[in-house]
């Protein structure tokens, strides 16, 4: 009885933290000292996109990245210092991370346009909602008012970031950690509709699984991935190959065919839990569109720091 009491009282204090960091955060919160911060973000981001395809993934991949490390705050922009060694150079960030040069770029604009006012923490949140809608995907309302931190852990990103290589039951427990539900972490996923992922995070999959694997699918792959470790390990193939630069559904769709490149990823469809969640998705744009929104908003207040806690960097990659 004492244990269960413990646990209410646990949660209730989850969900009166998570109602103050809401109430702090707000979507108006530039209205009044930088009004075109938003415009300013969404040309820079809608530009960068029409350049590549590939960056609306890489810039919404760099908000999860930064969420799911002690929080959005930013840290995950930071290079290293004397001080610390910071998550750029994590085992699921090395040569995976994009889209920095993009987000200096969108920095110096707010800069010019109103000096330190805009935080890293919000471009990384507002750049996400923006590569999305980029790409054909919804749109939100994103909450502001982030402060960037101080510090980045290398050791917390390692730990922290679920791994391709996850099994259902994991996935749910990594995202129950940050306050996020297994509904939450299946609409989360269909971020997986766009971007790319390296030969070295499916190569497990294409060699090992291949009951659960597509033939047509596995034999397109290895070309790009042999089953030598060290060998085309940065080569990458695309997470939902049949439309890979539109956020769609597909990449449910894919799941049901067994068509999933991470083992994570069929991991939604294979016999558990998630299966029906991920069948409705395949069939109801509209309803995974409803809930990818929701999550995103959701992920996007981890652990945030607002009013005069943290600080609002001059240059994303060092504090100031």
């Amino acid at each position: 009885m004492e244990s269960r009491q413990t646990f209410a009282c646990y949660t209730m204090a989850l969900l009166f933290a998570a109602a103050a960091v809401s109430a702090q955060l707000s979507t108006d919160f530039y209205d009044e000292t930088c009004p075109d911060a938003l415009d300013i973000i969404e040309s820079a981001v809608r530009a960068a996109v029409s350049k590549e395809s590939r960056m609306g993934a890489s810039l919404l991949r760099l908000h999860f990245h930064d969420c799911f490390v002690n929080g959005c705050d930013g840290s995950v922009l930071l290079d290293d210092t004397p001080g610390f060694t910071g998550e750029k150079t994590a085992k699921p960030n090395k040569n995976s991370l994009r889209g920095f040069d993009v987000v200096d770029d969108i920095k110096a604009q707010l800069e010019d346009a109103c000096n330190q006012t805009v935080s890293c923490a919000d471009i990384l949140a507002v750049a996400a909602r923006d590569s999305v809608v980029a790409l054909g995907g919804p749109t939100w309302d994103v909450e502001l008012g982030r402060r960037d931190g101080t510090t980045a852990s290398l050791d917390d990103a390692n730990n922290d970031l679920p791994a391709p290589t996850l099994d259902l039951g994991d996935l749910i427990k990594a995202f129950s950690k940050k306050g996020l539900s297994a509904n939450d972490m299946i609409a989360l996923s269909g971020g997986h509709t766009i971007g790319q992922a390296r030969c070295v995070n499916f190569r497990g999959r294409l060699y090992n699984e291949t009951t659960s694997l597509d033939a047509s699918l596995a034999s397109s792959l290895k070309p790009r991935c042999p089953s030598a470790d060290g060998t085309g390990d940065d080569n990458t193939s695309p997470l939902d190959p049949s439309t890979s630069y539109v956020f769609d559904n597909f990449y449910y769709r894919n799941l049901l065919r067994n068509k999933g490149l991470l083992h994570s990823d069929q991991q939604l469809f294979s016999g558990g839990s998630a299966d029906a969640q991920t069948t409705a998705y395949a069939s109801d744009m509209a309803s995974f569109f409803d809930d990818f929104r929701d999550a995103m908003v959701k992920m996007g207040a981890i652990g945030v720091v607002t009013g005069s806690g943290g600080q609002v960097r001059v240059n994303c990659r060092k504090t100031n």
